[in-house]
């Protein structure tokens, strides 16, 4: 029988992108709503930073939905290629670890 090794830092990994992109959808949403009711409101750079951290889809479809930051250039190509970089980064990491199997008795 064969078993991954990498099994362990895979699913740990798929948890942290998992709660960081919930993070940074709702930190849109919660910019979004602050910005409206003339609230102190979460930094560009922070909104930025969460994406970059992994949040990237997150932040994309956060931007989407609330309809928040799509005008601002940074946010409106910044966010899609983070995201694309992103991807890449997730075949290339699914192409390295997939194939650091061994067997186990």
């Amino acid at each position: 029988m064969y078993k991954c090794v990498n099994e362990k830092i895979i699913l740990a990994l798929l948890f942290y992108l998992v709660a960081i992109n919930i993070i940074a959808f709702f930190l849109y949403g919660i910019d979004k709503w602050k910005a409206r009711h003339d609230k102190w409101r979460v930094t560009e750079a922070r909104l930025l930073s969460v994406a970059l951290l992994g949040g990237s889809l997150g932040a994309f479809l956060g931007m989407k939905t609330w309809r928040h930051k799509t005008q601002h250039p940074k946010f409106r190509y910044g966010l899609p290629l983070i995201l694309f970089l992103h991807l890449v980064l997730a075949i290339a990491a699914v192409y390295y670890l997939s194939d650091t199997c061994y067997p186990f008795d």
